[in-house]
Formats: C-alpha cells, structure tokens, sequence
C-alpha cells in the first residue's frame, strides 16, 4: 500500500528544524522501509571548550589517578563524565573519550 508523504518543510535554521522534528513524527514524511544504513566513519562529535572549577586537592587527585593510568588527566575527567552518564541512562550513549 503506497501512501502519499508530506513534504518536509524548509527550515531557516537547525534550530527550527530541530523543534519541527521534536513536535512531528517523521514517519509522516519518510517511508523508512526504504531507508539504508550509512556510515560516516571520519565524522567526529562536535567538542566545546568548557570552563570547570575545581578544589586543588581535587585536581591533584585527578592527575594522580590519571598518571597511574597512563593518560592526561583532562581525558581522564572526560572518561569519569562519559562513564557516569552512562550509568545514569542505562546504556551507552556515546563513543569514549
């Protein structure tokens, strides 16, 4: 059975699109039976630079328990806020620091 999709509306920007896409099922725009799988693999996330304050005991620590690992201690912080949010929904939510 075919049926007629709407036609998807021109956005002025990601913004619009993304609260049109938030208030609308797509599946009355696309026939996802006819999708394919694609895979971008040089996409990398979008990063912001973020200002964080922390005690100096604090940071010591951090940098302690990344030196036992082996890796830089912003990676670390970036592994302990990865794992956590994980634990928090209850599945991965992205790749790994």
């Amino acid at each position: 059975m075919s049926f007629i999709k709407k036609r998807i509306p021109k956005f002025k920007s990601e913004d619009e699109e993304r609260n049109f896409w938030a208030t609308h099922d797509s599946t009355d725009y696309l026939d996802w039976s006819k999708a394919k799988r694609v895979v971008f693999p040089n996409l990398k996330p979008s990063v912001k630079t973020i200002s964080l304050r922390l005690t100096e005991s604090m940071l010591e620590e951090v940098k302690l328990l990344a030196n036992k690992r082996d890796v830089p201690y912003q990676s670390l912080i970036k592994i302990f806020i990865a794992e956590r949010i994980q634990a928090e929904f209850g599945r991965k939510v992205f790749k790994s620091a």
